[in-house]
């Protein structure tokens, strides 16, 4: 944007530390609750006899789930406020993760899965469409970029604790793998409670700013929605839009890397240490995870200051594809573990970047539909990408074979990338 509207800093960090923290607690039991299936893999398959195969299409069916419900969950969180909403899918959410503990063959783990994605369907959107109820455009890659801080988060502590659980495998009868999926479950339950009753639906309605305060920020944020255009507050012109099918496909790319990754990252660091998965490897796949949390604050910083956003992404998307190829490629398994702190750091820090160019061209019931819809097909990445995977390293007879297919994506978005801004102003 050439005009940049900027909040006092006092304001500025009363709304973030306020609404901030909290939404990245909200997210870390999102990501955590998606993911850890990645954890319980190898146990999960030797206890119930699940195939590799099955196992990737369990893994991949959740997105499919997801992708179903994202736009119309948006816009209802877009007419009844994020409380109610937020709650409703949180509370869903953990007790079907819960649930998770009695998928003893592949029809309840499809089922399960399916329904953990029908169920938060909406989330993440519903975050980033609040984000811009709250933080002007010169504020929201940050912004968002602190949210985003929940996925390495989710790794750093759930790693760890994700591990410690799958060793509790016998005690009070349950597998490891059960008490991982109910204790993490119920956590996420709970905090979908509290998030009724903290959050606050807009700015006008926050008792905890003064009446100044609340003018300026709503204010501030009209202005910038007003100046967006006819096509940035109309749903359905949004939703066909090229230039946000563009962003779509765009996103679809960088989720296919994300969770192609994600799900096989606990399994891979075990093979590279050559033990199973337990609190050992929970720690050490924790390491990458804290390169992303630096990664995703320095990141969208630069690209704000610099209002360089889309050739920042595109760089560290680059940066992800040669982590991701790097980390199946060298022999040492300190390097490899390296290469995967580059790609683990490079696709969590390009999503704060990415979400600015759709949030500062939409508004409104736009922004609720468009923004969910690029999601969407962010969702149909990550269901593809397991099966993807797999297919690939069976067809090769190589587990390299996957991840260097997923690099190769990944250089494709950071061209696809590059052309934003050219496709924007065509557009």
């Amino acid at each position: 944007m050439t005009t940049v509207n900027k909040l006092p800093a006092p304001l500025l960090a009363k709304i973030s530390w306020r609404l901030l923290p909290f939404l990245l607690l909200m997210y870390i039991m999102a990501f955590l609750d998606r993911a850890n299936v990645g954890f319980a893999k190898v146990a999960y398959q030797a206890d119930t006899g699940i195939s590799d195969a099955a196992f990737a299409l369990g893994a991949g069916i959740f997105f499919l789930g997801y992708a179903l419900l994202e736009v119309p969950s948006n816009l209802i969180m877009h007419r009844v406020g994020a409380r109610m909403w937020m709650c409703r899918i949180m509370v869903s959410w953990g007790l079907i993760s819960a649930a998770m503990m009695f998928a003893h063959n592949e029809t309840i783990f499809y089922v399960l899965r399916f329904a953990l994605g029908v169920a938060e369907a909406g989330f993440f959107p519903g975050v980033i469409l609040y984000l811009t109820y709250w933080f002007p455009a010169a504020h929201r890659a940050q912004a968002m970029g602190f949210f985003y801080f929940g996925a390495p988060l989710a790794f750093i502590f759930g790693s760890p604790l994700s591990g410690l659980l799958l060793d509790l495998n016998g005690a009070g009868g349950l597998h490891g793998w059960q008490w991982m999926f109910m204790v993490e479950g119920l956590l996420a339950t709970a905090v979908g409670i509290w998030a009724y009753f903290y959050l606050t639906n807009h700015p006008r309605d926050a008792a905890w700013l003064t009446q100044a305060e609340r003018d300026l920020v709503s204010n501030m944020i009209a202005a910038e929605n007003s100046s967006k255009g006819q096509h940035g507050h109309n749903l359905l012109a949004a939703m066909t839009q090229p230039r946000v099918l563009y962003l779509a496909l765009i996103y679809l790319l960088i989720q296919a890397s994300v969770y192609g990754v994600v799900f096989y990252l606990p399994s891979q660091v075990a093979g590279l240490l050559g033990t199973k998965v337990g609190l050992t490897v929970g720690i050490v796949s924790a390491i990458p995870w804290v390169c992303a949390l630096l990664a995703a604050w320095l990141i969208p910083g630069w690209a704000d200051r610099t209002q360089r956003h889309a050739r920042i992404a595109s760089l560290t998307l680059v940066m992800s594809a040669l982590g991701m190829a790097a980390s199946v490629s060298v022999s040492s398994p300190a390097l490899a573990i390296i290469a995967l702190c580059f790609a683990a750091a490079g696709f969590i820090a390009v999503q704060p970047v990415f979400w600015t160019f759709p949030s500062n061209m939409l508004a409104g019931t736009a922004a609720a539909g468009g923004i969910a819809l690029i999601n969407s097909f962010g969702a149909v990445g990550g269901f593809v990408a397991p099966i993807v995977k797999n297919w690939t390293e069976t067809v090769f007879q190589s587990q390299a074979a996957g991840l260097y297919l997923l690099a190769g994506t990944t250089v494709l978005a950071a061209f696809l990338v590059l052309q934003v801004r050219a496709h924007r102003t065509a557009a």
